[in-house]
C-alpha cells in the first residue's frame, strides 16, 4: 500500500494548522497592535482575538497603552553662571495614538532622551546654580509642557518630568557644605544671642519685682511699726493720765497739807534720779520747811512716837511708807 496519500494528507493538515495560528492573535488588556495589509496600514486592533489573513496581513509588535517610566542617565548640562553640573531625569508618558507612535517616529525612547537633554540643557541654561537647586518644581512643569508639545504628535503624551539627581562638580559642593555650616552657625549664634537677651530682660524684670515687692514689705513693716509704736504710746499716755488721776485722786481725798506733798516730793527724788534720761531736778525753796518737816519726823521716830494719824490716814500707801 503506498505512503504517498497518507504524506499528502498530513502535509495538509500541517498546513491547515500553520496557517489557522498564522490567523488568530490574542491581544492582552491593555495594549493594541498595528495591522498591515500588503505593507501599508489597515488598523489598531485592541484586546482580545484578532483574524488576519495569513501571508497578507502583518501584525506589527504589541504597543503598551500603559503609563511607562524611562530613567535617563545623568547628562552634564551648564548653567547661566558657568556651573557644570550633572543631571538624572524621570519621564513619565503614555501612548494615545498607536499609529503615530508607530509611523511617526523610529526608536521612541531613543527620540525622548535626546528630546528631553535638549530641553534640559535650554532650560537650566537659563538659570544661575542656586536657581536650579531650589527650583525643581519649575523646572519639571517647563520641560513637561516643552516634551508634550512634541510628543504629542508623535501619538505620545508626557504626563510628568521629575529631576532625579543634581550632581554639582566636588569643589562646588564643598563651597555649598562650608556655606550651610556658616549659615548654621550664624544661626545658631543669633538664636544665642536672642536667648540671652530673653534671659537678661527675664532677670532684671525678676529683680524689679523683687525690688518693687521688697520696697513694699518695708514700707508696710514700717507703717505696721509706727502704728505700733503709736499705739503703745497712746497706751502708756493712758495709764500714766490714768495715774495720775488716781494720785490726784487720792490726795484730794486725804486733804494732803503742801507740807506733806514736799514730803511726798522729796521721797521721789531718788527714784527720778534713777532715769537716765533726767538731768535736771527742780528742789522747792522752801528748804527750811522741808528741813523742818523732816526733823520733826525723824524726832518721832527716836522717841519711839507715831506720826499723827490725821497726816497719814489720808495719804497713798507708797506715800507714808520711807525706804
Amino acid at each position: 500500500m503506498s505512503m504517498a496519500p497518507f504524506i499528502v494528507v498530513a502535509v495538509v493538515v500541517l498546513f491547515v494548522l500553520v496557517v489557522g495560528l498564522r490567523a488568530i492573535r490574542l491581544v492582552p488588556q491593555a495594549r493594541v497592535v498595528v495591522i498591515q495589509r500588503l505593507g501599508r496600514y489597515l488598523k489598531t486592533a485592541g484586546s482580545g482575538p484578532v483574524f488576519v489573513i495569513p501571508f497578507i496581513d502583518r501584525i506589527l509588535p504589541t504597543i503598551d497603552l500603559r503609563e511607562q517610566v524611562v530613567p535617563f542617565d545623568p547628562q552634564s548640562v551648564i548653567t547661566s553662571d558657568n556651573v557644570g553640573i550633572q543631571v538624572a531625569t524621570v519621564v513619565y508618558y503614555q501612548i494615545i495614538d498607536a499609529k503615530n507612535a508607530s509611523y511617526a517616529v523610529v526608536n521612541l525612547v531613543g527620540a525622548m532622551e535626546q528630546l528631553t537633554m535638549t530641553t534640559l540643557r535650554n532650560v537650566i541654561g537659563g538659570l544661575t546654580l542656586d536657581k536650579t537647586l531650589t527650583s525643581r518644581e519649575e523646572i519639571n512643569s517647563k520641560m513637561r509642557a516643552a516634551l508634550d508639545e512634541v510628543t504629542e504628535g508623535w501619538g505620545v503624551r508626557v504626563t510628568r518630568v521629575e529631576l532625579k539627581d543634581i550632581i554639582p562638580p566636588h569643589d562646588v559642593q564643598l563651597a555649598m557644605e562650608k556655606q550651610m555650616q556658616a549659615e548654621r552657625q550664624k544661626r545658631a549664634a543669633v538664636l544665642q544671642a536672642e536667648g540671652q537677651k530673653q534671659a537678661a530682660i527675664l532677670t532684671a524684670e525678676g529683680m524689679k519685682q523683687s525690688a518693687i515687692l521688697t520696697a513694699e514689705g518695708k514700707r508696710q513693716s514700717l507703717i505696721l511699726q509706727a502704728e505700733g509704736d503709736g499705739q503703745a504710746l497712746i497706751t502708756v499716755q493712758t495709764a500714766q493720765a490714768q495715774a495720775i488721776d488716781v494720785v490726784f485722786g487720792a490726795l484730794s481725798a486725804a486733804h494732803a497739807t503742801p507740807e506733806i506733798l514736799k514730803y511726798l516730793y522729796i521721797q521721789a527724788l531718788p527714784k527720778m534720779a534713777e532715769g537716765t534720761a533726767n538731768k535736771l531736778f527742780v528742789v522747792p525753796s522752801e528748804l527750811q520747811g522741808i528741813a523742818s518737816m523732816g526733823a520733826t519726823f525723824s524726832a518721832a521716830a527716836q522717841n519711839g512716837q507715831s506720826v499723827p494719824s490725821s497726816h497719814l490716814s489720808d495719804l497713798p500707801v507708797s506715800a507714808a511708807t520711807t525706804d
